[in-house]
């Protein structure tokens, strides 16, 4: 009997499948996989990486050698897509959600107190304008 190793990336310790033969193709092995885990193929797929190489693999034919090492990850069924979006807070930018932000205020009726119109994105933009000041504080110090 063969085995391959096989752990969940937020588990400590490796469990055992076992097969017959020298491989075991990337698809029986996410089948036994989820079987021993009570999994449903319909609910999620499995994605499979050496523990050694961090190769993943991808090709539900490719072959894992016996006594292999591997660490899997629960992922949606459409798969996880990776997102390369940067968003760069240009002092423009920053007048801008400033300006947001006052547009969404109005002074309360004999004070000169602004009132929130939205408080759930008064928080956030309150929020967001003050990391942002922090952020740039931290540029320029470092760059000083």
């Amino acid at each position: 009997m063969s085995c391959v190793h096989y752990k969940f990336s937020s588990k400590l310790n490796y469990d055992t499948v076992t097969f017959d033969g020298l491989h075991i193709s990337l698809c029986d092995l996410k089948r036994q996989i989820m079987g021993r885990e009570k999994l449903k193929a319909a609910d999620c797929d499995l994605q499979i990486t050496n523990a050694q190489t961090k190769e993943e693999y991808t090709d539900d034919n490719a072959l894992i050698p016996k006594n292999s090492s591997v660490i899997v990850r629960r992922i949606p069924i459409g798969g996880v897509k990776a997102t390369s979006k940067t968003y760069v807070m240009t002092p423009k930018s920053h007048k801008t959600l400033e300006t947001a932000f006052r547009s969404r205020t109005e002074p309360v009726s004999g004070t000169s107190k602004a009132v929130c119109k939205n408080p759930i994105s008064h928080f956030f933009l309150h929020t967001a304008l003050n990391f942002k000041r922090c952020s740039l504080l931290l540029i320029f110090q470092t760059l000083t």
